[in-house]
């Protein structure tokens, strides 16, 4: 029987991310996948005083590729087929560069938008053109 496509919809910005994973919603489907799914993780550090960068800039750049190493151990353990990159101009580049070859080549599109505080009912119009084509069945 041909397994449906997993994709996987990381949302992030320098504090927050989200993954989210569309649910079917045609009838035939329903029963037959989880749920779609979304949390929040967020950190904060302690730097010592007196550091000649910018703090702020640094926690951001960290948090990415927290998140990055995140859907890295995700994709090893092949919890998704595909993955949509969602995150600000500044953020999205930096994500997608910490991500390992196989969860590089996993990647079927991005978006520069900063979507993290967008309810996952809303995201559907922003997130379509990848969503849809992931309905196809493969063998």
């Amino acid at each position: 029987m041909p397994q449906p496509l997993t994709l996987r919809i990381a949302i992030a910005d320098g504090e927050h991310a989200r993954f989210v994973q569309p649910a079917h919603l045609r009838s035939r489907d329903i029963g037959t996948d989880k749920p779609g799914r979304s949390f929040e993780s967020g950190g904060s550090a302690h730097h010592g005083v007196g550091q000649r960068h910018d703090l702020h800039t640094m926690e951001k750049e960290r948090f990415v590729r927290f998140v990055a190493g995140l859907l890295n151990a995700a994709s090893e353990r092949d919890e998704f087929d595909q993955l949509l990159l969602v995150a600000p101009p500044r953020a999205l580049p930096e994500l997608r560069d910490a991500l390992d070859d196989v969860t590089r080549a996993k990647l079927v599109g991005t978006l520069e938008k900063d979507l993290v505080k967008t309810p996952d009912h809303e995201l559907s119009s922003h997130v379509s053109q990848w969503v849809d084509p992931v309905r196809r069945r493969v063998d």
